[in-house]
């Protein structure tokens, strides 16, 4: 299985604009530029977009944990937040922070717990991502 994105900048780092068009059409000429990036201004930026893909990652690689486990959640809400900070040589990501909240009818923390460690540790945007990764996750 292969995705594909495509990324379109014009100008400098700092005065330039680009956008974001993905193959499926989701993002179609999205806006990026230093200002989305590193200020406020309307559009997307890569950690945003990187903070999606982990907090769906994990979310549905939950959703498959507690089904293998013979339970069917009512709901499960996934905010990543991740963080971009800057050393001597740059820029790192060097955080992704999971907030889950479940609504699971059924199941125990014990086991909510550790399902949602394995779909953590088992999401392959997880795998892929080499900075810290925390996981508050809450049955509600």
């Amino acid at each position: 299985m292969i995705r594909k994105a495509q990324a379109v900048w014009r100008g400098t780092g700092r005065d330039g604009t680009g956008d974001l068009t993905t193959a499926s059409g989701v993002l179609s000429h999205t806006p990026y530029s230093f200002k989305t990036r590193f200020e406020s201004e309307p559009g997307t930026n890569p950690e945003e977009l990187i903070a999606a893909a982990h907090a769906g990652c994990f979310t549905m690689a939950l959703a498959f944990q507690l089904q293998s486990a013979g339970f069917n959640p009512t709901e499960l809400s996934t905010e990543a937040a991740v963080s971009l900070d800057q050393d001597d040589t740059g820029f790192t990501i060097t955080k992704s922070a999971l907030t889950l909240r479940a609504q699971v009818p059924g199941l125990d923390k014990a086991k909510f717990d550790e399902l949602a460690a394995n779909a953590e540790k088992g999401c392959p945007v997880s795998k892929l991502l080499k900075a810290e990764i925390t996981l508050d996750a809450a049955l509600i």
